[in-house]
């Protein structure tokens, strides 16, 4: 397995910490790049899967835009643009709320729901290729880890 000097071609950082850094970016888009390949067959978006993934765990009960966006792993995504597109592939619909009319909610559809299952079965697939070489202790480190590095 190559060290992150190898995949960047460069020998030399500033600090550990400036390795690091550079090791989690460069990771984080490796690991996006194999998760979009993963949702390719289901026309996805990795925000649009995160979107529906939001709304199947909220079993039937509907979303706000705002609570969309609170969510989401990637916060600069425009929810309300994302919501659109699943819309005009019939994985949401958008209802107006009977108590408050100003509001409108967001809910998953059947399709949006078979379509977030099978891409759920992808993306597993894949992530299970994709750490193959580490075990439950290092998952639990690394998690551990990140987890201190956010404070």
């Amino acid at each position: 397995m190559p060290s992150i000097e190898e995949e960047i071609q460069q020998s030399t950082f500033r600090s550990p910490a400036h390795r690091t850094q550079v090791n989690i970016i460069f990771t984080a888009a490796w690991i996006n790049q194999r998760t979009t390949q993963a949702l390719r067959p289901y026309g996805l978006s990795i925000q649009q899967f995160n979107i529906l993934r939001i709304l199947r765990g909220r079993n039937g009960k509907p979303a706000t835009i705002k609570l969309l966006t609170e969510r989401m792993l990637d916060k600069m995504s425009n929810a309300s643009r994302l919501v659109d597109k699943l819309k005009e592939k019939g994985y949401v619909m958008r209802q107006e709320c009977e108590t408050d009319r100003r509001r409108v909610d967001i809910v998953i559809t059947e399709e949006g729901l078979e379509v977030v299952g099978k891409a759920s079965e992808g993306v597993e697939a894949a992530m299970v290729e994709n750490f193959n070489n580490l075990d439950d202790k290092d998952f639990d480190e690394l998690s551990t880890m990140l987890d201190r590095l956010r404070g």
